[in-house]
C-alpha cells in the first residue's frame, strides 16, 4: 500500500494547485461577491481548504483547526440559506490569509500520508463508512469540485482561466 502515497500526494498538490490558482488569479471584486449560489467566492475557497485539512488527518480526533478558523464557514449549505450575509461579528476572510491557509495544508500533505494506514478498511471518520484509501481519493476529488466552481465563476465573472494541474 505505500506505493500508492505518492500517487497520492502528487494528485494532493495537483489539487491544490488549482486550487491555488483560482485564489491568486480571482479579483478582489469577484473574491466576496456571492456566485449562482448565494456563497461568497472566499467561501468556497476555505470550504475547499477546510475540509481537506480535515480529512488528511488519521482521524477526527488529530484534528487541530487552523488559527483563523471560524466553524460558520465550513457548510455551504448553511451559508446559502442565510442568503450570503455573514452572521454577526465574523469576517470573511481575504486572499492573504487564504495564501497562508493553502501553504500550511499543502504542506501538510506528505506528513499526514506518510502516517496514515491506507489499508484500513475505516476512514477514521466516523460519518464517512468508507476505507482509508477510497475516502483520501474522495478527498482529492472533493477539492477538484470546488476548484471547477471556482474557475467557473473566475472565467464567466473575469474571463479569466485556470490551467490544468496533471501532477503535482
Amino acid at each position: 500500500m505505500s506505493d500508492i502515497k505518492p500517487i497520492l500526494a502528487s494528485q494532493y498538490h495537483a489539487a491544490l494547485k488549482t486550487i491555488k490558482q483560482a485564489i491568486d488569479r480571482c479579483p478582489q471584486t469577484l473574491w466576496s461577491e456571492p456566485g449562482p449560489q448565494p456563497v461568497a467566492y472566499w467561501q468556497v475557497a476555505y470550504h475547499a481548504l477546510f475540509f481537506t485539512d480535515l480529512y488528511l488527518q488519521i482521524d477526527e480526533h488529530h484534528f487541530k483547526p487552523w488559527v483563523y478558523h471560524q466553524h460558520t464557514f465550513i457548510d455551504l449549505d448553511q451559508a446559502m440559506k442565510r442568503q450570503g450575509k455573514l452572521p454577526d461579528g465574523l469576517q470573511a476572510y481575504s486572499i492573504a490569509q487564504m495564501h497562508e491557509y493553502w501553504q500550511i495544508v499543502d504542506d501538510m500533505v506528505e506528513p499526514c500520508l506518510d502516517q496514515m494506514d491506507l489499508s484500513s478498511a475505516e476512514s477514521g471518520f466516523h460519518w464517512y463508512k468508507v476505507s482509508k484509501l477510497e475516502h483520501q481519493i474522495i478527498n482529492i476529488r472533493h477539492i477538484q469540485h470546488h476548484a471547477a466552481q471556482l474557475a467557473d465563476r473566475l472565467r464567466v465573472a473575469a474571463n479569466v482561466g485556470v490551467d490544468w494541474v496533471s501532477a503535482g
